[in-house]
């Protein structure tokens, strides 16, 4: 969420703020960094939650986007600095962390066998989430993927643009080389230079894969049970790809660096999903085994000691 977008959710959601203020016309009023002080903004907070009926998990989300903002103020006004630290001492909330969600290899192929190949736009779809399923890469990442961020044959790789704006290189499996080899052949939509353009040759948007997603999903499950009870996201695909790392035996360093993570700690949350990780770790224990009731029989001494009492 950008700055100016975050000061105009602030806005709308405290606009009452401004009336009790007795302004005639708030859209003119201009706000000054004093105007955001930690009652107003825990009252931006507590609207969330309240009026919006948004989940815990939301309102920390746009608290972390408010901190973000008040980091690069403390910068900037450095005489506010008293001011800012208030406002970044407000705490986030406690909330439920769910398990982390990702998909099995039938499920995925259940997926893909849905997209309708005699199409371009099915081509195109089953190409896109070939690679995500494959890659890991974000759904920022794979829109604005362009044609000659495909380095086909010897080391075949993608290149891509992360977080960061750092640039990293995912190597590709002979499927999604073979996938990618056909695709690139097919026309380009007006001169497109976009690797996924959407019917106009413009890049597709994170909605519109999102939709696409669905449309797929909602096929697949017609047949495949399982996907009845998972909530499936462009990012389950890409911790999708992570699990598949992670069951192959890849280290999690060299997971961390396949997904682009800034930390170890992000990659770590595998560990927490992956069932059978956890089930090997469990064979590997001595299993308790109950002890056979044996009657006592005292020996020579203590019977000595107990017939001289």
């Amino acid at each position: 969420m950008s700055a100016r977008s975050l000061l105009r959710a602030i806005w709308f959601s405290c606009e009452r703020r401004f009336k009790d203020l007795h302004l005639e016309d708030a859209a003119y009023y201009q706000l000054t960094l004093r105007d955001l002080d930690a009652p107003f903004i825990g009252a931006f907070l507590e609207d969330l939650e309240t009026k919006r009926s948004a989940s815990v998990r939301t309102r920390n989300l746009r608290l972390t986007a408010i901190r973000s903002f008040f980091r690069y103020a403390a910068f900037e006004e450095p005489a506010h600095s008293a001011h800012i630290q208030r406002v970044l001492a407000i705490p986030s909330k406690r909330c439920d962390k769910r398990q982390l969600q990702f998909l099995t290899r039938p499920e995925i192929e259940a997926i893909l066998d849905c997209t309708d190949r005699s199409t371009w736009l099915g081509r195109r779809d089953h190409t896109l989430l070939l690679l995500a399923a494959q890659t890991g890469l974000r759904v920022s990442e794979i829109i604005d993927l362009d044609r000659d961020s495909v380095m086909l044959g010897q080391g075949a790789h993608v290149q891509c643009v992360g977080k960061g704006r750092k640039e990293r290189s995912t190597p590709l499996t002979k499927v999604a080389q073979q996938a990618l080899r056909r695709w690139l052949k097919e026309p380009g939509k007006r001169g497109a230079t976009a690797l996924f353009p959407n019917m106009y040759g413009g890049r597709l948007s994170a909605d519109g894969v999102q939709a696409l997603l669905n449309k797929y999903v909602a096929k697949a499950r017609e047949h495949c049970v399982s996907l009845r009870s998972k909530r499936v996201s462009p990012h389950v695909l890409r911790h999708s790809a992570a699990m598949e790392l992670l069951q192959a035996g890849v280290d999690c360093s060299v997971i961390a660096l396949w997904l682009g993570h800034e930390a170890m700690e992000t990659t770590l949350t595998y560990l927490h999903a992956h069932l059978e990780l956890k089930e090997s770790a469990l064979a590997k224990l001595k299993p308790y085994e109950r002890a056979k009731a044996e009657r006592f029989r005292p020996s020579d001494r203590l019977l000595e000691f107990l017939n001289a009492l």
